[in-house]
């Protein structure tokens, strides 16, 4: 199974491989800084998977390298070398939410080869790119102690019944369970942050629908949402008859999808 995960892009060059870089963070693209950057840094790219879980954002972590000095293979991660700040790091990459737990041979024993360097992040990084490693290297790790690793599940956004695919219906998925979204309270404002999850540009337009019964739709609160809350935490249940139809302005990037065989 293969993972698209759209994390950088390169625009205004030549062609699609120069240009200026940038990185989708947070449901926004911007460029990326261009101090401190060397050959060395941009040759590199870090693929992660988690393997053996019960989903996508669950299972004992494996990493693989492009640099031409690594093995190009699969190596596993010792428990050691990986802590909280790492674990958020790797589930945002994965396009998960944040790790809910984080245990040694959770999803079974470490498989050879090993990863030999400690990633040193600090949380906030979008990809293991952005992190620091240790110099030293690990050659053993004890039985027990792959690095297992379970992300909360994301939430997910979808227009449907529109003229494309950044017009119609707007449907998320929490929880495992894809619903209308309520239609109340909703603004051009609070709009944008959907519109900008689906990489549809701005809000266009927003307009409540009234359907014919109640029905179980999420609803998100606008005051948790202008807080900077994750979404994931502004969502709640309710029965309600209103549903949202929304437009955005349409997609404006060109995406380069990195592939992660899962």
């Amino acid at each position: 199974m293969c993972l698209l995960i759209k994390l950088t892009l390169l625009v205004g060059g030549d062609s699609t491989c120069a240009g200026k870089l940038e990185l989708k963070h947070e449901g926004g693209w911007r460029p990326v800084d261009g101090f401190d950057w060397t050959l060395k840094k941009a040759a590199v790219v870090y693929s992660v998977r988690l393997v053996d879980g019960t989903s996508l954002c669950s299972g004992r972590l494996e990493v693989r390298s492009d640099q031409s000095n690594q093995s190009n293979q699969w190596s596993s991660v010792c428990e050691a070398d990986f802590d909280q700040q790492d674990a958020e790091v790797v589930c945002r990459q994965l396009g998960c939410g944040p790790p809910s737990v984080l245990q040694g041979g959770l999803y079974g024993e470490l498989e050879a080869p090993t990863w030999t360097r400690e990633f040193q992040c600090r949380g906030h990084e979008s990809a293991l790119l952005d992190c620091g490693s240790s110099d030293s290297t690990r050659n053993t790790c004890s039985p027990g102690r792959a690095a297992g690793l379970t992300c909360s599940e994301p939430v997910e956004f979808r227009l449907v019944g529109g003229d494309s695919t950044c017009a119609g219906k707007l449907e998320l998925k929490h929880e495992g369970d894809w619903r209308p979204v309520n239609g109340f309270d909703w603004t051009l404002k609070k709009a944008a942050v959907v519109c900008r999850e689906l990489d549809c540009g701005s809000a266009v337009s927003v307009d409540e629908r009234k359907e014919t019964a109640d029905t179980s739709v999420w609803s998100i609160r606008s005051d948790c949402v202008q807080s900077g809350s994750a979404l994931r935490d502004c969502v709640s249940s309710i029965s309600s008859s209103y549903t949202l139809n929304l437009v955005c302005s349409g997609k404006t990037h060109q995406y380069h999808d990195v592939c992660f065989e899962l």
